[in-house]
């Protein structure tokens, strides 16, 4: 059955026809036809139940850049949604991490403008990705390895954030094994090995808990066993120096009941039902994580003193941690799942906004957004009561940018559950933090040894690079002033069209941009005076009477203890 009317499905196959003669001749690196592969990433959205002109885009997603066929000739034939689909695709095949660290960081920028314009361009290219991570066999082993890394970096970090972890998995689970192949297949022959004598262990713990479920009168339940991917056991591996059989000890379930109310019901038969660990429980039903995420989720000692993680959520919970923001596709019966979903997915972009446009380069962004991107979340309030989300090992100064720049630029100090303490405090689940602020403060450069969050470090750089700027032209102002005093006159006096004729001699943009080389030390202030005053000075006044030189200290702001004398 398909879930498009036959109009829409008409139109899919009109694409298919154009990309098919489109890629007439062409054949990807395995030998295929190349129409396969859009084919196959059509294929995955349309598992997502993407919408036509979605599925028309990911058809075409290559025309663009692989073939004659442009922008204008699809608005003509498919209209404008459709063109600018495919056209904001076409702008991410670059970043593929053959070009220079420069241009990918430059690429990723791009991306994330993308996205913010219809969250269908990343949606597309995350599919093109996984298709092309499902068939990297063809590749070189070096261009294998790249691919794997840039796609651990970023394309599986993105689909997380967006909520889609069925795509996220399967993009780790891949990306592991090309870019480490043996650690892969010596972890999952051991999974297969260890599966089997799981199975008497997980059986006991689903049979006890459905029957609890049943006692309590939860109806219309499902408890599943989880088993970790390879991805996730080999990081927890690594980042805790655990064994596989430590790791693999751990024994997860997830239970899917109707409402919300059941949620809570549910949690405390299991905490009757097994003992829970102290401080092992997070509430995301109450505070979502930031892609939407929803669930109980709670660790108990389970049979033979075995830990046991349990999630527990509604239905339509079950369904964005799977899909995330094509939940908004996916599942149209429930708008609220599906718009809530793609609230918080632009609300992220929204950030990334702001982060790409204080940063100083695209590799600066390129940091900021891995910064963003690899985080786990600690909850905090304003005074009023607002929950504030931020990664873990936040500190107060990352606080006070996320509720505003201005308040993080001005901040002096802070108050936690009403106690004061310095701006390096790292900040803790459920404390209220009040900011104190001045009008004389600004941004500290030691701040960026401590900040976490990208907006923070963002708007620090941003701040220090706009205060160098204004603080290198007042300076350059004062140099020249102080020279033109020298020669009798001001910068106020000197003609306009002189001005002008030495800034377009120099390629200047502006009086700003003269000052701030003077500031900087890049030009000297007294050759700009005479290049200024050469077509004005008086014949034999060079000769008759030597220019007089300031011999007036000249303070730096900045530098209270130090005097600059210009030398002869």
């Amino acid at each position: 059955s398909t879930y498009l009317d036959e109009p829409q499905v008409a139109d899919i196959v009109r694409a298919y026809d154009a990309a098919r003669t489109a890629h007439e001749g062409q054949f990807r690196l395995s030998g295929e036809p190349y129409i396969c592969h859009p084919l196959s990433v059509a294929l995955i959205l349309a598992e997502l139940r993407m919408d036509a002109k979605g599925i028309m885009a990911a058809i075409l997603h290559d025309v663009i850049e692989d073939t004659p066929v442009t922008k204008d000739q699809l608005r003509q034939d498919f209209g404008d949604e459709v063109a600018e689909l495919v056209d904001g695709v076409s702008k991410l095949t670059q970043l593929d991490c053959k070009s220079s660290a420069e241009a990918q960081a430059q690429n990723v920028r791009k991306m994330v403008l993308a996205m913010i314009k219809d969250l269908r361009v990343i949606m597309v290219k995350l599919a093109d990705r996984l298709h092309n991570m499902r068939t990297l066999e063809a590749m070189s082993p070096p261009r294998r390895r790249r691919i794997a890394r840039e796609t651990l970096d970023i394309y599986a970090p993105i689909a997380s954030r967006l909520g889609m972890n069925e795509v996220r998995i399967e993009l780790e689970d891949l990306g592991f094994a090309a870019m480490y192949p043996l650690r892969h297949r010596v972890l999952q022959q051991a999974v297969r090995k260890a599966r089997g004598n799981r199975k008497e262990v997980m059986s006991l713990i689903e049979n006890g808990v459905k029957k609890r479920l049943e006692q309590a009168g939860v109806h219309e339940f499902q408890v599943i066993g989880r088993e970790k991917h390879l991805f996730s056991l080999y990081q927890k591996m690594r980042s805790k120096r655990l064994s596989f059989q430590q790791v693999h000890d751990f024994f997860a379930f997830r239970i899917v009941v109707g409402t919300i109310d059941e949620c809570y019901r549910s949690l405390g038969m299991v905490h009757n039902l097994y003992k829970p660990v102290p401080g092992r429980f997070k509430d995301y039903i109450a505070v979502p994580k930031g892609n939407g995420y929803q669930s109980l989720h709670t660790v108990l000692i389970g049979p033979h003193g075995l830990p046991l993680e349990i999630q527990i959520r509604t239905r339509a919970m079950n369904q964005v941690a799977e899909s995330g923001i094509a939940a908004h596709w996916l599942y149209k019966s429930d708008s609220e799942l599906g718009d809530r979903s793609q609230a918080r997915a632009y609300e992220w972009l929204r950030n990334l906004l702001e982060i790409q446009q204080t940063a100083g380069d695209s590799l600066e962004f390129l940091d900021n957004l891995k910064v963003d991107l690899f985080q786990q979340e600690v909850y905090v309030f304003t005074p009023r009561g607002k929950i504030i989300k931020l990664p873990r090992g936040a500190t107060v100064v990352d606080f006070a940018y996320s509720v505003h720049t201005d308040i993080g630029n001005a901040c002096v100090s802070a108050r936690i559950d009403r106690a004061l303490v310095p701006l390096q405090t790292t900040l803790e689940n459920g404390q209220t933090i009040e900011i104190v602020t001045a009008p004389w403060a600004r941004p500290n450069p030691l701040w960026l040894n401590y900040v976490v969050t990208a907006k923070a470090r963002a708007a620090i750089r941003s701040y220090l690079r706009n205060f160098k700027k204004q603080e290198a032209i007042a300076l350059g102002r004062r140099l020249l002033e102080k020279e033109l005093v020298a020669q009798g006159t001001s910068l106020d006096d000197l003609p306009r069209n002189r001005v002008g004729e030495l800034l377009a001699s120099l390629e200047l943009p502006s009086v700003d941009a003269l000052l701030e080389d003077l500031g900087l030390g890049n030009r000297l202030p007294f050759l700009v005076i005479k290049r200024l005053l050469q077509e004005e000075s008086v014949p034999g006044t060079d000769d008759e009477r030597p220019r007089k030189r300031s011999r007036t200290p000249l303070v730096i702001k900045g530098t209270e203890s130090m005097v600059v004398n210009l030398g002869k």
